[in-house]
């Protein structure tokens, strides 16, 4: 019996990874979008970091944000940064 739920959960898990990467989302530490990709492709290119660092960094900075009340600004700032990005996209592209 033991087993079999074993074997049921597996399926499910990879029904769920591949039914991710049909979204268009890569695995890092979980599933990111394609923008969160293009900023952690950058984020490695220009720092040098390694993903354990990228991640941890990350953590650092949002509950740094947190615990200083600034959570909505850093919210904020990083849906402006998304705009710029996409402005510049369409920009480049037209």
């Amino acid at each position: 019996m033991k087993n079999k739920k074993l074997v049921a959960n597996a399926e499910k898990q990879k029904r769920y990874r591949d039914r991710q990467k049909s979204l268009g989302k890569k695995m890092v530490r979980g599933y990111v979008t394609p923008e969160a990709m293009e900023n952690y492709k950058e984020m490695a290119e220009i720092t040098g970091w390694t993903d354990n660092d990228i991640i941890s960094n990350s953590l650092r900075i949002t509950y740094a944000a947190y615990r200083n009340r600034q959570i909505r600004f850093l919210n904020k700032w990083l849906q402006e940064d998304d705009v710029r990005k996409k402005a510049k996209q369409k920009k480049d592209s037209s």
